[in-house]
């Protein structure tokens, strides 16, 4: 995983918040279309990762907003493999930024609508606040989650609000099963090797530059070329043949997300077509 900041070097802390403060995005074009302007607008601050709120195609103003994360993020501990968590009180608070990655406020949560690290990394919060509060009180519209798979070779953006940096690059290709330690992932992306990855980017929503959505969430990479343990995440193909690829990072695809969300934003897994795992 990339893990919640607390194991990044003092050096970083100290030297590396300065260097990487203020990045701006920059342009990019998926397969000739023009693209949209990525910036920091609706991503957030966790105490140890990055975030992002977030809107279901079907989302309303009057809905109560979502925040997305890494379930490796979940602040009571990372969840075990095979376990589910779903609508979990919780108190947790976020940074929102604004495009230039400045700081306009405080967001809470009230509960963990949804939290696994079971075949996906993700962990989604619901705020007090609705998304038209959130609009009215800071100008800030969420994010739009994508019901589509995430194409190969599409341009992509990893923004992380706790870091403020935005990574550049495209989708290289999507792994069958990616093994880290005990967990085991499915159909996640793979990067090309310029979105270069850091604790503390856990979490950041991967926006498509074509279409402005979300279409998946960065979570982890292979740090030191070991094979399939923690921090060190290994391919494995259908046929059971393992990759290891050492400085390559990954993220969870988030479009099977919205198929079990019903109406107000409420979450429901046995909805036709839902895809998660369940608890």
């Amino acid at each position: 995983m990339k893990k919640p900041l607390i194991g990044a070097s003092l050096a970083l802390l100290l030297g590396g918040a300065t260097a990487l403060a203020g990045a701006a995005p920059a342009s990019a074009a998926t397969k000739g279309a023009a693209a949209v302007t990525v910036n920091f607008a609706g991503t957030v601050a966790l105490s140890n990762c990055s975030g992002s709120v977030v809107r279901l195609p079907g989302s309303v103003s009057t809905d109560p907003a979502l925040v997305l994360t890494n379930g490796h993020c979940l602040e009571t501990g990372m969840p075990s493999p095979g376990q589910v968590i779903t609508n979990r009180s919780s108190s947790r608070s976020f940074t929102l930024l604004n495009s230039s990655g400045g700081s306009l406020g405080t967001l809470r949560a009230n509960k963990v609508v949804y939290s696994t690290m079971t075949d996906t990394d993700v962990t989604l919060y619901q705020l007090t606040s609705t998304y038209a509060a959130v609009q009215s009180r800071y100008g800030i519209a969420p994010l739009t989650l994508s019901a589509s798979h995430p194409a190969a070779g599409a341009s992509i953006k990893v923004v992380s609000g706790y870091w403020k940096k935005i990574y550049s690059c495209s989708v290289d290709g999507f792994v069958y099963r990616l093994k880290e330690g005990g967990w085991t992932w499915k159909d996640s992306v793979r990067y090309t090797s310029s979105c270069n990855t850091i604790g503390g980017t856990s979490g950041s929503p991967v926006v498509d530059t074509a279409t402005g959505q979300v279409v998946a969430v960065n979570n982890t990479g292979n740090e030191d070329g070991e094979r399939c343990t923690e921090n060190n995440p290994c391919e494995v193909d259908q046929n059971g043949a393992v990759t290891v690829r050492k400085g390559i990072n990954y993220a969870e695809e988030t479009y099977l997300i919205p198929a079990c969300f019903a109406a107000g934003n409420v979450l429901d897994l046995n909805r036709a077509g839902c895809a998660l795992p369940k608890p």
